[in-house]
Formats: structure tokens, sequence, C-alpha cells
């Protein structure tokens, strides 16, 4: 039989959640009228709920202006920790519901990096919602995996991390082949960039490791030229234009803009090349053989009809190379 833990001193400090539940619909409305309204109560039970939780954290979180109320600065602190907190409960209870309940429809959650969710999901969820329209996603996205909150299980992560969390299942998938992209119309204004030697020194668009996962397996320009190497210094000291940055979609829409040369991850930016957006001025490439990106999926959910759709739907769209 399982045990269960006694509530820790903290849940003993824990305000009345109706009182709490009183105070974010007032916030919201500015007004405890609408707010009795909206929870079929009294304005004088909104009002002494509300009065109960400020005498728990011993100020007031509301001044009174007229008809209506506004946050203090209090109160706009314990606001926005409060609405968190109801949406995730009430996010929480709707899996639930949908996971356990009559309802055929099912909702998985995934985890991916903002690059992948924006480059590779984007266009191709359609024709998975086509194929399953009983499946919903709840997607997140993140540029560092490890400093996740440890509350967030995923149902399924896409990711570099070959093991990303105890209680998961690794499907190893694709290398990454990284090679230089720009816009065709920055190709034809500089056609000299179709040699590597003359491309280093176009306007280069790097991405840089900040905030990320990874970053001893970071591939920068730098990193890049050296493979075939060239020096980024000797790039640097010419003075000409460099941009960084850490949001790797920020520097593909730069290229796609013209302004200038992104290094590009073929999973993230083939399709792009395939509608003739982007284009390689070089045929130089850096593939990293050992490294492979990830589908990770719970555990206990391996058998899961819904997840176990998903999971072929997705390593199909990888290709051969993955599982």
């Amino acid at each position: 039989m399982n045990k269960r833990t006694a509530p820790g001193q903290l849940l003993l400090k824990m305000p009345s959640l109706r009182a709490v539940r009183c105070f974010v619909v007032a916030a919201r409305h500015q007004s405890f009228t609408r707010a009795a309204e909206t929870l079929c109560v009294t304005q004088a039970a909104i009002s002494r709920q509300i009065k109960e939780l400020e005498e728990h954290l011993g100020t007031a979180l509301f001044t009174r202006t007229g008809r209506s109320v506004e946050l203090t600065a209090a109160g706009s602190t314990f606001f926005d920790a409060a609405q968190l907190s109801f949406i995730n409960i009430a996010q929480a209870a709707i899996r639930i519901r949908q996971g356990h309940g009559s309802s055929t429809r099912r909702t998985l959650s995934m985890c991916c990096s903002t690059a992948f969710s924006a480059l590779w999901m984007a266009h191709r969820l359609p024709n998975f919602f086509s194929a399953n329209p009983d499946i919903d996603l709840d997607l997140v996205s993140t540029q560092n995996f490890l400093s996740m909150a440890p509350g967030i299980q995923p149902d399924v992560f896409i990711t570099k991390l070959s093991s990303i969390r105890d209680g998961y299942i690794s499907k190893p998938l694709f290398h990454d082949r990284i090679y230089p992209v720009c816009a065709p119309a920055y190709l034809e204004a500089h056609p000299e960039i179709r040699t590597i030697e003359e491309l280093m020194q176009g306007v280069l668009l790097d991405l840089t490791p900040y905030e990320r996962t990874g970053i001893s397996e970071h591939v920068d320009w730098g990193v890049w030229l050296a493979i075939h190497h060239l020096d980024i210094e000797d790039r640097l000291r010419s003075g000409r234009h460099y941009f960084s940055a850490n949001d790797y979609n920020l520097l593909i829409q730069m290229a796609l803009n013209g302004q200038g040369i992104s290094l590009g991850w073929d999973h993230l930016v083939a399709p792009l090349i395939q509608q003739g957006r982007l284009v390689r001025p070089v045929e130089h490439e850096v593939e990293l053989e050992e490294t492979r990106h990830y589908l990770a999926y719970r555990e206990d959910k391996a058998d899961d009809e819904a997840l176990g759709r998903f999971r072929d739907w997705f390593l199909g769209e990888c290709g051969p190379a993955a599982g």
C-alpha cells in the first residue's frame, strides 16, 4: 500500500484556496460586484474572503476607488503567482479528465527547442492533425532543457540529450548536418561568396550558446570555419559586420530577409531550401557523427495508444535514420 507523506510546513501556511479564488476573480474584473456575479455568491461573501486573505497575508491587496478596486503592489505580486497556479491546476485537471474520462479526445504534452517547434514541427503538424483528429498537442518550447522546472513532465521530449530524465525511453534520431545558408537575393548580390574563403568575409549571422543546453557541443561560425581550416579571428580583425544572437529563429529570419549568412542545421532549413527561400552558397558542411537528436517518451505511457500513434508518425517524418 502506498504511504502518503504528511503536508509540509509550507502547505500548512497556505491561505484558504476559496479566499484565493475570490481574490483572483476580483482582481481580474477589478470589481467585487462582478466577482460575486461570476462565482454566483454575494458581494458580502467576496468581501469577507478578501478580508480573510488580507489578514492572513498581513497587508492590503486592493485599494478601493469608487465602485472599482485596484491591486496594491503586494496584490499584483500575489495575483501573478495565484493566477498562474490556478491555470496550472485547471490544465492538469483537463489533462486528467481527457486521459481517464469518457472523452474520445486525447491530449499529448511535448517539449522541444524553440527552433525545432518553429522550423520543424509547425509545417508538419497539419498532416498529423489530419491523420489524427482525436489527438491534441500541448507544446512547450525551451532553449535549455536542463533548467526546466522538475514539475513539468511532458509525454514527449525532442532533445539532443540521450538521457533527458529518469522514467523516459529514448529513441535515436538523426545526426546534425550543418552548412551555410542565405537568401537567393543575398547570393546574387554577393556572388563572390561561392568560395569558402570569400564566404567568411560576408555578413555572418552567428548562434551564441547563452541560455542554451549542450554548450560543449555548440557549433558556431568559429567552430565551423576551424573544421575547414579557417580562422574566425582573421575575419573578426577585418572589421566587417558580424551579428550574433542566441535565438536561432531570429537568425534564420534575418537570412530569409537577405541580411547575411547563417549556419543552417539541415533538419531545420532543408524545407526552406526545397522551397527556394534559402540557398547553399557553398557545398561545404559539417556532420556531427558522434551526436544525435532523440525522441524521448514516458516509460509509463509506452503502451499508450495516442502516444504510440504520435511516436510512429514522428519517426516516419524523421526518415530511415531514426529509430
